[in-house]
């Protein structure tokens, strides 16, 4: 399975609205210019994420898009499910060998299960261990 665009640039828009959450409306414009996006396709991806329910938009001069819940309830796979669809690394249905289909269900529970478990309250907190949490030795 492979994420295209739409889930790794419907991830971005999900962050940046969460990271404003709570303050008011953010333009598709905003968030195409921070990110060096093209605003043309942040709309067509920002409709089935408001058709899911996953944010709301907000008309008038200092209009813009929200998050319809909290950053903490809206998780990754929420997301991914909506632009990319259901998460499978292959169409197991044909798979003949109980052996090889017992492999594609584990990869496939184990990706829903990291997409699950990450919310957007999760990825906007994200901080990569720095080089002084990292022990170094001197001889």
């Amino acid at each position: 399975m492979k994420i295209s665009t739409k889930g790794r640039y419907g991830l971005t828009i999900m962050m940046e609205l969460a990271a404003k959450f709570g303050e008011g409306p953010t333009s598709l414009k905003s968030i195409a210019e921070k990110n060096q996006l093209s605003e043309h396709y942040l709309e067509q991806l920002i409709a089935p994420l408001r058709n899911a329910g996953l944010v709301k938009s907000i008309r008038g001069a200092y209009g813009g898009y929200i998050l319809s819940r909290e950053p903490e309830s809206i998780t990754a796979g929420d997301i991914i499910r909506v632009l990319e669809g259901p998460i499978s690394p292959v169409d197991f249905t044909e798979e003949d060998d109980p052996a090889k289909r017992d492999l594609w269900l584990r990869i496939r529970d184990s990706i829903a299960e990291v997409l699950d478990s990450t919310t957007l309250d999760n990825m906007i907190h994200y901080q990569e261990q720095s080089a002084s949490d990292n022990y170094m030795f001197y001889i």
